[in-house]
């Protein structure tokens, strides 16, 4: 039972504010995506590495961080697409253009602006996928949540029942292909890629993650997830 990754890493990231694309900016006295890479690249459930990232930035990234640092896995750079859907739909046709389009392979997708994943967690991920088709990790909101209209709260939705979604998100294949390809029938846009399953009414579990798996990209997330490298990793959420 191992498992392909998808690694989305074509966004701009505008909020960071940096002359940069986040993925590039240091963490630790690495790029923010070498730590992501890394994580999967060394653990043993791994099968596949596919990063996609803006056509005009792969020579790049190949150079400065795939090469240097020895990534073994990693079998094609893909470049990405408009918005995050395309850049994973552009994923999928990769593994498919590549023989990897078999239905019942799990495939994952995992941002690369969130390189602090616990990778103890893979194993029960792909159990819970194998099991029932998709599975996705999030943690429980900690904040009471608003919804707001034009400035104004109209309700505040029971906390018990709010997660955060996170990545990675995993499902098999067939499954995954077919919810893109019916949000592209459909002109859907999902805000994640389980959205799509959702949007297909495909049940979608969640395994409860850590709250370390943050996603960088503000200036102040940098800052927490330079201080969560420096501290001791759990090895279990």
């Amino acid at each position: 039972m191992k498992a392909t990754v998808l690694i989305p890493a074509a966004g701009m990231g505008r909020r960071m504010g940096a002359s940069v694309n986040k993925q590039y900016l240091d963490l630790a006295g690495k790029p923010i995506l070498a730590h992501t890479l890394a994580l999967f690249d060394q653990h043993p459930l791994i099968e596949h590495i596919y990063p996609i990232l803006p056509a005009d930035e792969i020579d790049y990234c190949q150079q400065q961080i795939i090469a240097p640092c020895g990534f073994s896995k990693v079998r094609k750079l893909v470049p990405g697409g408009a918005e995050r859907q395309d850049s994973v739909h552009n994923g999928l046709r990769a593994l498919a253009e590549d023989g990897l389009a078999q239905p019942e392979r799990i495939i994952l997708i995992h941002d690369g602006a969130r390189p602090l994943f616990n990778p103890h967690l893979l194993p029960q991920l792909l159990e819970m996928i194998v099991a029932g088709g998709a599975c996705i990790v999030g943690v429980p909101v900690k904040d009471t949540i608003k919804d707001v209209d034009d400035g104004v709260i109209c309700h505040s939705p029971e906390r018990q029942r709010l997660w955060q979604a996170q990545t990675p998100q995993g499902f098999r294949y067939q499954l995954l292909a077919e919810a893109f390809a019916q949000a592209a029938a459909e002109q859907f846009h999902g805000t994640d890629d389980a959205s799509l399953l959702e949007h297909c009414e495909m049940p979608v579990a969640i395994l409860q993650g850590d709250y370390r798996n943050i996603k960088v990209t503000t200036p102040e997330d940098l800052l927490v997830a330079a201080a969560f490298l420096d501290s001791p990793q759990e090895e279990s959420a």
